[in-house]
């Protein structure tokens, strides 16, 4: 296999991963919560800082090194449109995820102190809606660069 197949292997899985990722962990965050089970929140929590640790954040460096390494090696342009709007869509996505990540400290805290569902004080469920209003753009965003990714409109 050739280093450009190589490489784009790598992106794609990476890429695969990111939205996975971000998928369940959206989805199993949000389950523990309507679930108003304090212990399956005290877990859940706990987990999903850990995989965004492991796996988004990963995803996010392998997917930018990567990405970086495929334009150099199709000697592509880094001031075409395409570029610019996949870039600029990859730091709106941080944008959103950085706070989420810093939510999801917050709300683990919260639930760690709680004694059950009913004392979570408002600040839980402030974080929680906007761990949610944050989440939902950034998750559109990501099915936008995979469209991007794959249909490289105007690419150069």
């Amino acid at each position: 296999m050739n280093t450009y197949l190589a490489v784009k292997t790598l992106h794609v899985l990476s890429a695969a991963v990111l939205l996975g990722a971000g998928a369940g962990i959206a989805y199993f965050m949000l389950m523990a919560h309507r679930s108003r089970n304090i212990e399956a929140l005290r877990m859940v929590t706990r987990y999903v800082i850990r995989a965004d640790w492991l796996f988004t954040a990963s995803a996010v460096v392998t997917q930018f090194a990567s990405g970086l390494w495929l334009m150099q090696l199709r000697g592509a342009s880094f001031t075409s449109s395409w570029f610019v709007m996949t870039l600029t869509l990859f730091v709106a996505v941080g944008a959103c995820w950085i706070p989420v990540v810093l939510l999801q400290y917050r709300i683990a805290r919260l639930v760690r102190e709680a004694s059950d569902y009913d004392t979570l004080p408002s600040q839980y469920h402030h974080s929680v809606r906007l761990w949610v209003a944050l989440g939902i753009p950034a998750f559109v965003m990501v099915i936008v660069l995979f469209g991007l990714m794959i249909f490289k409109p105007g690419f150069a």
